[in-house]
């Protein structure tokens, strides 16, 4: 009993806060598609037996006690809320039931969860798309936990098709070329001195685009206001994780430079389509990043170790990256987006800009309490032209109770911005799903300058003779 009470009284973070307050309301959607129909899939015993037991969070509501500090207070959980199974019109053409599909995800993403039961929800989609035979989609409130915690939770809920008894093993994040440990004086001295400079600049940048300097109106950024309550679209195209090395080997680069690369590179196409004097505009993309020191997940007992080094909760913060400009040089030259990447990504991991960042939030959070920073946060996600977050599935195939998952995708909604970029790698696919702002950016078009990017920066990589 003694322990229910201290879990009934577990605070929530400073960041769950800002996620779910006045201003701010984010979710995480995933959704995980099958090769077979889920008819049969025993869903109330796996979420009763399975998921609530993860963690106590899946069955509390936030509630504020008598000092004003918001709680999570454990509830009891009646399943049958959470669950919803649509019934789409029987006997259509596939291409039917995407839209059908498609239109569905849009709309829940939009919807609220009530704040009187557990935040969140699961739905079940028995029809076949040109996806997958079925679908699931769980709708998760951000303050539950970021991507990761939440990403390590689905996971212990799923096992590897080939061989359940094996663990899940993750592409390796570690750079190809280390760098060597001792370096000489010198070179320590002018990394200090770089690091320095870059700190002192990405702060001071970061704070001014938190609160004075707004990116240009664009055709992905659509003003000040913000599209919180806009109808959205959400969309996903994939890439073969295979081209990406061999772009990645080609240009001595790091995967996250060649996605980075493609992603700008492509944004800045459907830009220049759309508006030919907007691919030299003034625009940042938010990048969230996870805050852990860690490479793959940890198992959720891990997790929920106090001393943990990857510990549930949200454990992440933003990184303010211009998107390079679309010049002379870089059309003729799309890798010119990759090395740009890959310097700005090098220069920033050299400073300690985002640590800083969110050392600054943490004290207004005390100083002026956490609904101001909820504004802030909400004042840099409208200033800025796009989100992006990036996260890191199993190389093996998983299943879900014997069902094997085909593909595996996720988005945030609920936010500002008129374009958020999620990447989720899964079994060699990389898979981008677009959230983008009905009737304000036009997603097919920008898919199609998406995938136009890739092959132009694919075709210039293979035509680098290698070293």
């Amino acid at each position: 009993m003694e322990h229910q009470k201290e879990e009934q009284a577990e605070p929530v973070s400073p960041v769950g806060q800002y996620f779910n307050s006045s201003v701010l309301c984010i979710y995480i959607i995933g959704v995980l598609e099958f090769e077979v129909p889920i008819d049969d899939l025993q869903t109330y015993a796996l979420l009763k037996d399975v998921f609530l037991p993860i963690n106590p969070r899946f069955s509390s509501i936030m509630v504020q006690d008598k000092d004003g500090e918001k709680r999570w207070k454990q509830v009891a959980v009646n399943l049958k809320d959470h669950v919803k199974i649509p019934t789409f019109p029987e006997g259509k053409t596939v291409e039917t039931y995407d839209k059908y599909f498609q239109d569905y995800l849009s709309s829940i993403a939009m919807e609220q969860l009530p704040q009187s039961r557990p935040l969140w929800d699961i739905h079940i989609i028995n029809h076949r798309t040109s996806d997958a035979s079925s679908t699931i989609i769980f709708k998760l409130h951000h303050a539950l936990g970021d991507g990761y915690s939440l990403m390590g939770a689905l996971l212990s809920c799923l096992q590897r098709a080939d061989n359940p008894s094996l663990p899940l093993s993750f592409p390796s994040l570690k750079q190809s070329k280390p760098e060597p440990s001792t370096k000489s004086f010198s070179r320590k001295i002018s990394w200090m001195c770089s690091s320095a400079f870059n700190t002192v600049s990405d702060f001071g940048w970061s704070v001014l685009k938190s609160s004075i300097i707004t990116d240009d109106k664009t055709p992905i950024r659509f003003g000040d206001e913000g599209a919180d309550f806009q109808p959205i679209s959400i969309s996903s195209m994939t890439f073969s994780i295979d081209h990406i090395r061999e772009i990645k080997s080609r240009l001595e680069v790091t995967i996250n430079d060649v996605v980075t690369g493609i992603i700008f590179y492509g944004t800045r196409l459907y830009m220049q389509d759309i508006d030919s004097k907007s691919k030299t505009a003034q625009s940042t993309a938010l990048v969230l990043l996870n805050t852990r020191n860690i490479e793959g997940y940890q198992s959720i007992n891990d997790m929920l170790n106090t001393k943990a080094k990857g510990p549930w909760g949200n454990r992440i913060t933003f990184l303010h990256v211009p998107i390079p400009k679309l010049n002379e040089t870089r059309n003729s030259n799309p890798l010119e987006f990759v090395w740009d990447s890959h310097n700005i990504i090098k220069r920033k991991k050299q400073s300690l800009g985002v640590v800083l960042t969110g050392t600054l939030l943490e004290i207004e959070g005390k100083l002026r309490g956490q609904e101001a920073v909820a504004k802030r946060i909400r004042g840099t996600l409208t200033k800025s032209s796009a989100v992006i977050s990036n996260l890191v599935g199993p190389i093996q195939q998983m299943a879900l109770a014997n069902h094997p998952v085909k593909g595996l995708y996720f988005t945030l909604a609920g936010g500002p911005e008129s374009l958020v970029i999620s990447i989720m790698s899964y079994m060699g696919v990389l898979r981008v799903t677009l959230k983008t702002e009905k009737g304000f950016i036009d997603e097919h078009k920008l898919k199609s300058c998406m995938q136009s990017a890739f092959d132009k920066i694919l075709q210039a990589a293979m035509e680098i003779t290698k070293h």
